[in-house]
């Protein structure tokens, strides 16, 4: 209805309760007097634990009719079939709600069920279903099953504790293969059983690429269904981030076939194996995979019967991994032995943000070594906060560098001459990521010894390879907030937005495409089988371009364009002018993340590479930034090809026709990523 007034709304509903003979509810009279602006959609109706019987419903359409809302809160209202029928046709014609919670409503029964999904599908604003507690038994799951096929607008599915096992997770699983939509499934509290049950989820899992979170606590998947499971993980090549395993009987067994599924996944971030009789040999099937495994950020094994020699094996994963930003531990009899090694690991990780454990320390045989407990604990807590400053200061630093930028970078990278870093990333190649560059790891591993964090390091480096997940997150436009608040206040499952971390806020899948990274090459790319540039082969290759384009949690690609030599004007002044400058005009500061490089802003020279080589040398960087800097720019190799990646967005320039060809491949590219789902 347009412009209605809180006062038509009041009259209207109080109308309608006496012409249905029904009372008036309180609760709503108070929240009606409250609406503020009716135009766009008011934020809640509460009407939890309100007894809503049909006469009830039938009157609410006065207020359906003339306003809309955000969330609809139908929390146990002891809705009937009729009532509810009568409640989700209305939602559903006057489209009034994003957000509907039918939860705790156990007779809605299957007409209600029937409406409701006649509401999933024909309502295109219905982003959030919360049936928690509300059964869907056999005879109304088909409904439901078939408006989760015919893709509907829904985002986020609760369906805990609704009686699924059997035939409606059956119908249901087979349904939300099909469906491109849904990003969140929340099945806890079903009595899912470890045959019939989990392998239908693990075939979810092989056909269903797009569901970002599976929620299975509270369930008997066992180690059997739990085989079923990981046969599905190992086929999702990007989609679940989120899988939460918590209290469902695994063991030692299951965890060996998770340690083989772990180095396949490769967009799994949030992990949550708590409150399972894992055991120590649990943890040591665990460990390999955990290790191989490239995306895993946050990791929970809160009461998982684990000892000091568990916790020997995690620490061997944390001193190992360069992207774990959490880790639970709550819960186990870890002492002096197992606290000792975890403060070893933390001294060389240089990710872990948290690391949770119990305050009070165990009973010891030994007293001395309560106190001893206590000493490492508190070492534990500092290494976590010297890790969180390290990633802060990181973070400012790459937002001062990132002026602006605002669609996908691309970066033509050529075999290095020189690049001070190179050992140590070379001799890494199997540890440091060169795929999912996800949470601030630094590009050194730490068996070589080197145990300093890329932020202090060589900063040529760290500038050429933005890989942290601060800038990721800078880039996709999320805030971090200071994480002495906001890590505290994560619950065990972790849903993700509170640590820093590349998820993109999951309300809005779609907004834009994550950024493309780029990160100097020259390693080899196990999975595109392309041969490691070592320093010494580049003058063989001189004529081949190599673009590394990186994107979070997607991995690299490289493409390599091999062209003709052939001879072009030397534009030899405009490379010291722009240098000169240290900044990046203006048509290419939307794809410049790095304000002073040369690279992103004119045609550079392609004549004498030793001309070129010297200015990238012995030129002081006017704005202050050190001159290893210069050496991390792409270098012109020794054929004389020296053409330093050109922006995508700069087609005015004079370039050849080969040059254009090279643009239109990246510019593809850059778009063909942009498209994936994230």
């Amino acid at each position: 209805a347009q412009n209605v007034t809180v006062d038509e709304i009041m009259t209207a509903y109080k109308q309608a309760c006496q012409k249905l003979n029904c009372k008036q509810i309180p609760k709503l009279l108070k929240q009606i007097q409250e609406f503020k602006d009716l135009a766009p959609r008011i934020d809640c109706l509460d009407l939890k634990g309100e007894k809503l019987d049909y006469k009830a419903c039938e009157a609410l359409e006065e207020i359906f009719k003339r306003v809309q809302f955000k969330i609809v809160d139908l929390e146990q209202t002891s809705l009937d079939e009729d009532g509810a029928s009568a409640l989700f046709d209305m939602i559903e014609y006057y489209e009034s709600a994003t957000h509907l919670n039918i939860s705790f409503n156990k007779h809605i029964g299957t007409r209600g069920w029937q409406a409701a999904a006649h509401m999933m599908r024909k309502t295109n604003c219905l982003q959030y279903l919360d049936a928690r507690n509300t059964p869907l038994l056999d005879h109304s799951a088909p409904f439901v099953a078939r408006a989760l096929r015919i893709s509907s607008s829904l985002i986020v599915l609760h369906l805990e504790n609704a009686s699924l096992s059997g035939r409606p997770l059956m119908l249901l699983a087979t349904a939300l293969k099909m469906n491109m939509n849904l990003r969140e499934l929340y099945l806890a509290d079903n009595k899912l059983n470890g045959l019939q049950d989990s392998a239908q989820l693990g075939n979810l899992l092989k056909f269903n690429s797009c569901i970002q979170i599976l929620d299975l606590r509270n369930n008997h998947i066992l180690d059997s269904g739990l085989a079923y499971i990981c046969e599905g993980l190992k086929e999702q090549r990007k989609g679940l981030v989120t899988l939460v395993l918590w209290n469902n009987q695994l063991t030692h067994t299951g965890m060996a076939y998770l340690g083989m599924t772990l180095p396949h996944t490769q967009s799994l971030e949030t992990l949550n194996l708590g409150h399972n009789p894992i055991g120590n040999e649990g943890v040591r099937n665990l460990k390999n995979g955990l290790i191989g495994n490239r995306s895993v950020l946050r990791l929970g094994l809160a009461s998982t019967k684990l000892t000091c020699e568990g916790a020997v094996a995690v620490a061997e994963f944390i001193a190992e991994s360069p992207r774990l930003l959490r880790l639970d531990l709550r819960e186990n009899e870890i002492k002096t032995g197992g606290l000792m090694a975890l403060s070893l690991a933390l001294k060389v990780n240089h990710s872990l943000l948290r690391l949770d454990l119990d305050r009070e320390p165990k009973k010891e045989s030994v007293k001395s070594f309560i106190e001893t407990q206590k000493a490492l604990l508190a070492e534990i807590q500092n290494g976590c906060k010297r890790n969180f400053i390290l990633a802060k200061e990181k973070e400012e630093k790459e937002q001062k560098l990132q002026q602006s930028a605002s669609m996908p970078e691309i970066t033509v990278t050529e075999p290095l001459e020189e690049d001070p870093a190179e050992d140590g990333r070379d001799g890494s190649a199997t540890s440091a990521p060169e795929e999912g560059e996800e949470a601030g790891e630094t590009p050194t591993a730490s068996e070589n010894g080197d145990a300093e964090p890329a932020e202090d390091g060589d900063d040529g480096d760290d500038m050429t390879d933005s890989d942290s997940d601060t800038d990721e997150e800078a880039d996709a436009g999320l805030e971090t907030k200071d994480l002495s608040e906001t890590l505290p206040k994560s619950p065990d499952s972790a849903d993700g937005a509170t640590t820093p971390q590349p998820l993109l806020s999951l309300e809005k899948p779609r907004d834009r495409p994550p950024p493309l990274h780029i990160a100097e090459e020259s390693q080899r790319d196990a999975g595109m089988g392309t041969p490691a540039v070592s320093p010494a082969s580049a003058p063989s290759q001189g004529n081949e371009r190599r673009i590394s384009v990186s994107s979070p949690g997607r991995g690299h690609k490289i493409f390599v364009v091999t062209r003709p030599q052939t001879p072009a004007p030397a534009t030899k002044p405009e490379l010291p002018a722009l240098r000169a400058n240290g900044t990046v005009p203006e048509s290419a500061a939307g794809s410049a993340t790095l304000p002073a490089a040369p690279s992103t802003g004119s045609e550079p020279e392609r004549g004498d590479p030793a001309v070129c080589e010297s200015l990238a040398h012995d030129t002081p960087l006017p704005n202050g930034l050190k001159t290893d800097f210069a050496r991390a720019l792409p270098e012109a190799s020794s054929d004389g090809d020296g053409k330093m990646g050109s922006c995508a967005a700069e087609h005015e320039l004079s370039c050849s026709k080969n040059e254009q060809e090279l643009e239109e491949l990246l510019l593809e590219a850059s778009q063909d990523a942009g498209q994936e789902p994230l």
